[in-house]
């Protein structure tokens, strides 16, 4: 099942070329064309599921999990890499479809040590009141 509409699923069906780094029958991993760090790749399942939380099989959801170590090595990412899964507007997620970023070459802060917006318990950090 597919959204016409939907950008990844036309990547996941080859109608849009793309820098793809992994493909197999049930998912597809490719560089972010914004990158946040030296790598950051996504891992999109080729079926449609709106987010994490759109009744995605466990088998999907294994699957799609399993691949982040294979592009983890396959990047060279040894010293460490984060995963990211954005699930709805509050957390920014920007294309309606689910899918995992693995950021990877190079520090990152820790996520308390971010600024997260007003709204975060520790917006004290970085607003005054």
């Amino acid at each position: 099942m597919t959204d016409p509409n939907c950008i990844f699923c036309k990547i996941g069906a080859g109608e849009i070329p793309t820098n793809k780094v992994y493909e197999d029958e049930e998912c597809i991993a490719f560089r972010d064309m914004e990158p946040l760090m030296p790598t950051h790749v996504l891992i999109i399942p080729k079926d449609h599921y709106r987010d994490i939380t759109d009744d995605v099989p466990a088998a999907t959801l294994g699957h799609c999990f399993s691949v982040v170590k294979t592009i983890a090595e396959q990047e060279g990412l040894t010293n460490g890499f984060r995963i990211l899964v954005n699930t709805g507007d509050d957390a920014s997620q920007s294309v309606k479809h689910f899918h995992i970023h693995i950021l990877g070459g190079g520090h990152m802060p820790r996520p308390n040590d971010q600024d997260w917006g007003e709204h975060a318990t520790n917006s004290s950090k970085f607003y005054s009141a």
